[in-house]
């Protein structure tokens, strides 16, 4: 299966998000009004915003699927990369109003006591969103999609912020008000952090990082072949989960055309086999000695 094939199967856990956080939203923001939960009302809003970052997945998910065409020689993977980064800056503005309204709520001191079925609302809402990040995780490593890989832990930063409602609820019906602030400013942060790790990943990939341990293996690789004199340079970047690799080698000069080749074509199947490379660029030169 192509990669193509694979960011087609992850439309579908995309698909999943954005209608776990629609049913939620509305479960939530009904149920909120009537049970008067601060906690949960702002959980539901949170997954409001969640369904514009699952449909920015969906979108950079099917235009990274688009082949190459007259100004995008190399596809539209880089795409799917976007899209982790536009839910990155959701999950940073929800995180950020989060503790906002938490550090809010402490300073007004406005405490109220909710109905009891709105901590069961917040913890039902909790174990459909572990179900909703095992399912995508498990998906996102499976096809090696970074932007599907991001609505997951989008989804476990959900089910945080539902347990967070919840474990507030549950002490105000025991006279424990600060627990709700509590468990929203360590929600709030958790949030932050994950949206921080994926903005990292992200913006390094756009501005062409590559991991340099990852080098360092292909090298050895690349060195280990019996007919390479010598490893000149070798660069690499990420278009979408694609590494793309430009590799420039010295081999012996009396080498003939077809013999060069061969040479590539093995050293292209080593970095497949060995790397998962499926993607590389090897310029050959002569191996000159200098007299």
């Amino acid at each position: 299966m192509n990669y193509s094939d694979n960011l087609k199967k992850g439309e579908k856990g995309a698909w999943i998000s954005i209608f776990a956080y629609i049913s939620l939203a509305i479960g939530k923001l009904t149920i909120a009004s009537f049970g008067n939960s601060d906690a949960l009302r702002a959980d539901g809003l949170n997954n409001t915003t969640d369904v514009i970052a699952s449909i920015a997945v969906l979108i950079g998910l099917k235009i990274s699927r688009k082949p190459p065409d007259e100004d995008h020689h190399y596809g539209h993977f880089r795409a799917e990369t976007i899209a982790s980064l536009f839910a990155a800056f959701i999950m940073m503005f929800v995180g950020i109003q989060v503790i906002i309204e938490t550090c809010k709520t402490v300073l007004s001191g406005s405490y109220a006591q909710p109905n009891m079925i709105t901590a069961w609302t917040a913890l039902i809402a909790a174990i459909v969103m572990f179900a909703v990040y095992f399912y995508n995780l498990r998906l996102s490593k499976k096809i090696q999609s970074s932007s599907l890989y991001a609505a997951a832990q989008d989804n476990r930063s959900d089910a945080l912020v539902s347990i967070g409602a919840f474990i507030g609820i549950i002490g105000a019906q025991f006279g424990i008000y600060w627990l709700d602030p509590l468990a929203g400013l360590i929600v709030g942060l958790i949030i932050c952090k994950t949206a921080w790790g994926i903005f990292k990943d992200s913006t390094h990939t756009l501005t062409d990082g590559f991991d340099e341990k990852q080098i360092e293996k292909i090298s050895k690789t690349i060195e280990k072949d019996p007919d390479v004199r010598k490893l000149v340079e070798i660069k690499g970047r990420i278009h979408g989960n694609q590494a793309f690799i430009d590799i420039t080698i010295l081999v012996d000069p009396n080498l003939n055309v077809e013999e060069s080749h061969a040479i590539t074509e093995r050293l292209e199947n080593y970095l497949y086999k060995k790397h998962s490379i499926s993607r590389a660029h090897i310029h050959i030169e002569p191996y000159v000695t200098k007299n």
